[in-house]
């Protein structure tokens, strides 16, 4: 997917918000974790994907849909940076009754990609 939105803020508020649909939160991830699908093979490309991701997920999983997939998504994120969506972005989390497992999960998603914007010191 070459039409990914740019990692930003907004996106990770798009996310949030469910304003950017299931699988280009998939993509978003997938692209930062380092995998790359290769038109020409018909296969996912690797090389940057680090070998806890690759060796468990040769083909990108479905964080959205895949409980096991996104529980190994937070475990990825250092304890300091767990409450990035509070604390830099002041999320307060869904109110209750008005979430589920897809926008949780969704969560997950955003709050792993804004500690990867801060661990690469990306301008928030």
């Amino acid at each position: 997917m070459s039409n990914l939105p740019p990692l930003t803020t907004e996106t990770i508020w798009a996310i949030l918000n469910e304003e950017i649909d299931n699988a280009t939160v998939n993509h978003l991830v997938w692209n930062y974790l380092g995998y790359r699908y290769d038109p020409s093979t018909e296969n996912w490309n690797l090389d940057q994907v680090s070998p806890e991701w690759r060796d468990e997920y040769p083909q990108p999983p479905d964080f959205i849909a895949s409980r096991p997939a996104t529980v190994k998504l937070t475990r990825s994120i250092p304890k300091e940076n767990k409450q990035l969506l509070k604390e830099k972005l002041g999320f307060q989390g869904y109110k209750i009754g008005e979430f589920g497992p897809v926008q949780t999960r969704r969560a997950t998603a955003a709050n792993w990609l804004l500690n990867y914007m801060q661990q690469k010191k990306l301008d928030h």
